[in-house]
């Protein structure tokens, strides 16, 4: 059985990062429009984010004005545990 991608990276340590972006549109700076981004991450240098957010600068037109984020890792080593066994009741 193969583990998904998004699971293995859980067991590495990544955890789930959200990020709300505000930006000033091209065409009327005096206007804000809001993106979503999300992605798994690792905290506290969060490569995936500023690599995001680096791309976002040198290619988009729209210039940041700010950037909220959250991070939470869904997984971590003290919930799991090695099971020897198992049982299957009808």
């Amino acid at each position: 059985m193969k583990s998904s991608n998004d699971f293995t990276l859980q067991m590495e340590g990544y955890g789930l990062t959200t990020a709300h972006i505000l930006y000033r549109m091209p065409d009327f700076r005096s206007v804000l429009q809001t993106f979503l981004w999300q992605d798994y991450d690792l905290a506290p240098d969060f490569p995936q984010m500023t690599k995001f957010l680096d791309f976002w600068r040198t290619n988009l037109d729209g210039d940041l004005h700010s950037v909220r984020f959250s991070h939470k890792r869904l997984i971590g080593p003290n919930e799991w545990r090695k099971v020897d066994g198992e049982f299957n009741l009808h």
